[in-house]
């Protein structure tokens, strides 16, 4: 993968911006948008050939703040170890990427901050039904999953009744965006992981966000203007 040319923020950004244009909308169970080929493929196996290993916990008791000292957030220290990972946060900072999604997906962008997190899934993983906490203005999960059995690890929906409705997709480099709601049910059923379990979680969230620690630029909001 060392032979693969990286591409820049510039470039990242016109692809994105790509794959939001091109997105379908579909509104069962809620509304989401669904989007392939999301990022530059280099990217994709740059980010999975970064030498950051998988998080270890006995039991993840079906949540992901177990720990969340232990994350893989893509803080500014990350993009200083990763500067592959600083372009990718760079692209996504931009107004004119963070105001396409906002009007593709009815968010407000302006004033929001950017949060990405690269997870890795191991044997022994899973989420319980949940919906996202309001101050997360935007979700989207891009699936970066390789391996015979990665089509069967996308993210389950459920109804209103928190009943199992569906499991999405984990095609290589697709995304789903959703706007967290009451009903934005969602979850990860407990089955095998052979192998690595990689996606990417990005976030717009509003000012009031605590965890600053957790932000991309905790002292950058997105500007429109």
């Amino acid at each position: 993968m060392s032979l693969l040319v990286m591409p820049g923020p510039d470039q990242i950004a016109r692809h994105f911006r790509r794959a939001l244009l091109d997105c379908t909308r579909d509104d069962v169970p809620y509304r989401h948008w669904k989007l392939v080929e999301a990022l530059p493929e280099a990217l994709c196996w740059g980010i999975i050939s970064l030498p950051i290993a998988p998080l270890v916990i006995d039991d993840c008791k079906g949540v992901r703040d177990v720990d969340n000292n232990l994350r893989t957030f893509i803080t500014p220290q990350l993009q200083a170890d990763f500067p592959l990972l600083a372009d990718f946060a760079a692209a996504l900072q931009r107004p004119e990427v963070g105001g396409l999604a906002g009007a593709t997906c009815g968010f407000q962008a302006d004033g929001s901050y950017l949060r990405m997190e690269y997870i890795q899934d191991i044997d022994g993983a899973w989420l319980q039904p949940h919906h996202d906490v309001p101050q997360k203005l935007c979700s989207m999960v891009i699936y970066l999953c390789t391996g015979p059995d990665a089509k069967d690890w996308g993210t389950d929906i459920y109804d209103n009744d928190k009943r199992w409705f569906g499991r999405a997709a984990a095609i290589f480099n697709s995304a789903a965006i959703f706007i967290p709601g009451e009903n934005t049910w969602h979850g990860f059923e407990k089955r095998r992981i052979r192998g690595i379990r990689r996606l990417l979680e990005v976030n717009y969230v509003h000012p009031s966000w605590r965890d600053r620690n957790q932000l991309c630029f905790p002292d950058q909001p997105i500007r429109l203007g």
